[in-house]
This record gives structure tokens, C-alpha cells and sequence, in this order.
């Protein structure tokens, strides 16, 4: 829904921009992206225009209804998955799309992701304090560097704070 705030799109034009912006997180496939968009046009988040073109084939335009833009904030505030890899997916998702919510929405999303990451942070240390825990150095190094990923998007993540509280 993030790609339609701005215009109207082709499935193929949604799934190229979706691309565009979060390629490192997702690429959905036709296969994924078609039924989807008929979900959110049956939900009343989408709509759909058909339209003959020049060449006469049919194209179909999707566009985000108010409906859908209120259920887009909604997923953004949404609890966070307390499952680590879930979570660091969806929180760059949610981060990446912010710029749709309020100056308060935004503190809320941001200081909800801070908090995760840190709990996660907090158990991946733990195990790597905990002597009586059998861990090898495989998974030890794993740990290690789950431990300095959360504590860089941590970081990230405040200075978005600071950012949005200067910008509000």
C-alpha cells in the first residue's frame, strides 16, 4: 500500500517499485503480488481501474483508498514480532515507511523498535555470558555479531528520535 500514497500503478509497476525501495528486505513475486492486491481491493484498502491501452490490452491501476491509508498506519504501529528475524525485517520495513505517520506515531513506532531490539540484544548476551550454556565458537561468533547488529540499529534508531523530536 506504502507505494500507492503517491500515485496510481500497474501490479507490475507496484512490484517494481516495492523493488526499488525495499529490495533489501523483500521481493515479492507476481505470484504473491497479484492475489494480494485482489485482497486489498476486496478489503476496501485498494481500488481498481481497468483501462484499454493504445496497443489494446488491459492494464489495471491500483490506487490506496482512505480506508487503506488508515490500515497502513495501523500495520506500521502494530506490535512487533517477538521473533528476532521477523522482527528485523519488519521494523527496517516500518522505519523505512514512517514518513507516513505523525511526529507522535513515529515516536511510538520508534521508541516500540528500540525496545525490542534491545530485549533481543539483552538475550544474545546473556547466552554468551552464561558459562553453563553449551555453545560452540561457531555459535558463540554468531552471537557476537547478533550483539553488534542490535546495538548498531539501536543506535540507528535514536538518532531517528533525535531527528524526529528536532523535526516535530
Amino acid at each position: 500500500m506504502y507505494v500507492l500514497l503517491k500515485r496510481d500503478l500497474t501490479m507490475y509497476a507496484v512490484q517494481k517499485h516495492i523493488e526499488d525501495i525495499f529490495a533489501p528486505f523483500t521481493k515479492p513475486s507476481f505470484g504473491a503480488l497479484n492475489p494480494a492486491l485482489k485482497r486489498l481491493v476486496e478489503r476496501g484498502f485498494l481500488s481498481a481501474r481497468k483501462f484499454l491501452s493504445d496497443g489494446g490490452k488491459l492494464s489495471v491501476y491500483y490506487s490506496i483508498t482512505k480506508q487503506g491509508e488508515d490500515e497502513l498506519n495501523r500495520l506500521i504501529l502494530e506490535d512487533i514480532s517477538d521473533n528476532p528475524l521477523q522482527f528485523y525485517s519488519n521494523a527496517r520495513i516500518r522505519i523505512a515507511c514512517a514518513d507516513v505517520l505523525s511526529a507522535d506515531e513515529r515516536k511510538r513506532l520508534f521508541f516500540a523498535v528500540k525496545a525490542r531490539a534491545a530485549q533481543f540484544k539483552t538475550q544474545a548476551v546473556n547466552i554468551l555470558n552464561d558459562e553453563y550454556k553449551h555453545t560452540n565458537f561457531y555459535q558463540k561468533i554468531i552471537l557476537d555479531n547478533t550483539v553488534c547488529d542490535f546495538s548498531n540499529f539501536i543506535t540507528i534508531v535514536e538518532g531517528l528520535e533525535k531527528d524526529n523530536a528536532c523535526n516535530s
